[in-house]
């Protein structure tokens, strides 16, 4: 199953994590063409993911969160990492399913950990809502793509680009709030719960980011409700967040509510029109069936989906009457810990 250009790289993970030529079993849970290479094997009777990475690109950041986060007990322990040959050998996670109100005490307490930790690497790349915030050339050309797509009706185009300057303006009257981030939670796949532990895997996209990144992409899975997010606050802060801390928080969510419904629907229109009129899930219930992993992102209708329900919540939010109240509260400043 090894691509035979790296059937030597990976004999020599072996040698030097267990000191074997072979693995007695392997397994491929490669997730489609184009994606990196992961393989369970088996060494010994125990069980490891080895994971080759094709994209191209240097691996080192990518490895060195890796390390840095199974070091703090976050990610599976590292058996074996060479940036050079690309491939790791981690611990295997037998995951089994994790119940969003579990979830909501679980994560939190893990992104306060993980964004404790030592600064992470800067990235070449942004693949997460703050690239929103990120003015430049990238960004320009970004917008002026989706625009040009005639994607969104007209009047919900105009309405997007009001709101999107209000968010944009809004944080960049902020102090930052950097901190070790994961940056790919959006995908539930990537917190693998083993039936004690949470452990976040696929560290690729990560570097150092707005901490409320991490909170809010999460939190638009699972917390559906005001009780729910002073829940899910006070385990990410250790006590209730105060107002700056909720508005700072609401409005990032808005900012990834954005940024998924842009990147989604520019990615299944592949250039032809968007289908408003067919109905989807309410956003709750499409996001419950997601962190079940009853559906997936797979194809181009599931992206359309996940991108308009993304659209749709992000309508609403804008509506009401939090949204003024959580701009206003950030225009008076303040300074997370």
């Amino acid at each position: 199953m090894i691509p035979q250009e790296k059937i030597a790289a990976a004999t020599r993970g072996l040698s030097e994590a267990f000191g074997v030529a072979a693995f007695d079993d392997i397994r491929d849970l490669t997730e489609r063409p184009g994606s990196n290479r992961a393989f369970r094997i088996v060494v010994r009777g125990s069980a490891y993911l080895l994971r080759i990475n094709t994209r191209a690109g240097d691996v080192t950041r990518h490895f060195d969160c890796m390390q840095a986060a199974a070091e703090a007990g976050l990610a599976p322990r590292v058996q074996y990492a060479s940036a050079e040959d690309r491939i790791s050998i981690t611990d295997f996670v037998e995951a089994v399913p994790l119940p969003p109100a579990d979830a909501l005490r679980r994560v939190p307490a893990a992104l306060r950990t993980l964004h404790a930790l030592p600064p992470f690497p800067v990235a070449p790349f942004n693949t997460t809502c703050t690239f929103l915030l990120s003015k430049g050339p990238a960004l320009d050309g970004f917008l002026q793509k989706f625009q040009a797509a005639n994607i969104l009706p007209e009047h919900d185009l105009v309405e997007l680009l009001s709101q999107y300057e209000q968010l944009a303006t809004a944080y960049s009257s902020l102090g930052p709030a950097p901190a070790p981030s994961h940056n790919d939670l959006f995908k539930p796949d990537n917190m693998l719960f083993d039936g004690s532990r949470l452990w976040m895997v696929d560290w690729e996209a990560a570097f150092q980011n707005d901490r409320y990144a991490d909170l809010a992409v999460v939190a638009n899975m699972l917390v559906a409700n005001e009780t729910e997010e002073q829940t899910y606050l006070q385990e990410y802060f250790g006590a209730p967040p105060d107002s700056y801390q909720a508005a700072r928080f609401y409005l990032m969510r808005q900012l990834a509510h954005m940024f998924y419904a842009l990147a989604f629907l520019s990615l299944a229109s592949d250039g032809k029109p968007i289908d408003w009129s067919e109905s989807v899930p309410t956003y709750s219930d499409f996001q419950r069936r997601f962190w079940a992993r009853e559906i997936g992102l797979a194809d181009n209708h599931s992206r359309t989906a996940y991108g308009k329900v993304h659209w749709e919540q992000f309508k609403y939010n804008l509506r009401q009457p939090r949204f003024e109240e959580a701009l206003a509260i950030v225009a008076n400043g303040h300074v997370d810990p």
